[in-house]
């Protein structure tokens, strides 16, 4: 029965007699087929660009809650997949934890246009603040996030499901008043 995992210790043994005009062929055709390699590679080889990736990743987002045309979807596994990809090729946690917010006041936007969703659409929404809210403290960034922070929990002044209490509570245990 074939292995179907394979190993890093693997894929060493594989690497190590390669020549170095094959390994730069390898990474080449890397590049060249996944998205996210090419992106990986931009933000180390251009990281005053990494704006350029972050606003592509920022589009999935959107477009799952406030497409340009038609009814937004609001599919969070979506949303969140994007999250996840851009942090595998980020350098920046703040850019990450702008990538975060970004998430959930696109989902507070769109609450805000179309009505109450429900209590797991705003769970999801809550976690990823809270997350985010977590990364900006353990990385020093309240300097650069409290306002945003503060802005979000306003905006969901009258969202339900415990909604804005939550995000409230998150905010004034990480930013003192």
């Amino acid at each position: 029965m074939a292995k179907t995992d394979l190993s890093i210790r693997t894929l060493r043994r594989y690497l190590k007699p390669r020549s170095r005009e094959e390994l730069v062929a390898d990474i080449v055709d890397l590049f060249t087929r996944f998205d996210s390699v090419r992106d990986y590679y931009h933000t180390r080889l251009a990281p005053e660009d990494e704006a350029v990736v972050i606003r592509k990743y920022k589009a999935v987002i959107k477009n799952e809650f406030l497409p340009s045309r038609g009814f937004g979807q609001a599919r969070l596994s979506v949303a969140k997949k994007a999250i996840s990809e851009y942090r595998k090729v980020s350098r920046s946690k703040a850019s990450l934890v702008d990538l975060m917010f970004y998430y959930v006041e696109m989902g507070v936007e769109f609450t805000n246009l179309y009505g109450d969703i429900d209590a797991a659409f705003y769970e999801g929404m809550g976690n990823m603040y809270e997350r985010a809210v977590k990364l900006v403290v353990a990385n020093e960034l309240e300097e650069s996030y409290e306002t945003r922070c503060r802005t979000i929990v306003e905006e969901t002044s009258g969202i339900g499901w415990g909604f804005h209490d939550r995000l409230r509570d998150i905010c004034e245990e990480n930013f003192m008043l």
